[in-house]
């Protein structure tokens, strides 16, 4: 197993299977767009998308919230670009990369959990949380049975 998520040799050899591998290329261009928009939407996204009532705080409140999308958006943008390396030049990290975004996920769940936010509805993120967790460990399985099966018929 340590071998599978730490190979010896990182490289482009990725051994799982395909749809994890299209799945992750579909993941790292939602990933960057969403910090995209982040980033460079006027209210960030936070109450065109995440339905949190600016519009309700005070001036300096509401922008305290944007900046923080914005910066948030930030850090997504470079987790974007960290995935986009990895399906250029470092494939076999892929497996990897999967056990990250479920951790990112889980925490954003928990996160959630213990600091509720107060949302006109609820926002879409945030029902992503138990389908990103769900899915990411789904295309973990996929690498690592392509993988295992790659390695037993060798």
């Amino acid at each position: 197993m340590q071998s599978f998520l730490l190979p010896r040799q990182v490289n482009n050899d990725y051994r799982g299977h395909p749809f994890a591998l299209w799945f992750f290329i579909a993941l790292t261009a939602i990933t960057i767009v969403r910090s995209l928009i982040h980033i460079l939407r006027a209210d960030g996204g936070a109450q065109s998308i995440a339905t949190i009532p600016l519009d309700t705080y005070p001036p300096a409140a509401a922008g305290a919230v944007i900046t923080i999308f914005a910066i948030w958006g930030v850090s997504q943008l470079l987790v974007g670009l960290f995935y986009l390396l990895i399906l250029v030049r470092y494939r076999a990290l892929i497996p990897l990369m999967y056990v990250s975004v479920f951790l990112e996920y889980l925490g954003r769940m928990l996160v959630g959990i213990w600091k509720p936010l107060t949302t006109l509805a609820t926002p879409p993120g945030s029902r992503m949380n138990g389908v990103m967790i769900f899915l990411s460990l789904a295309m973990l399985l996929l690498c690592w049975r392509r993988a295992h099966e790659t390695t037993e018929s060798n």
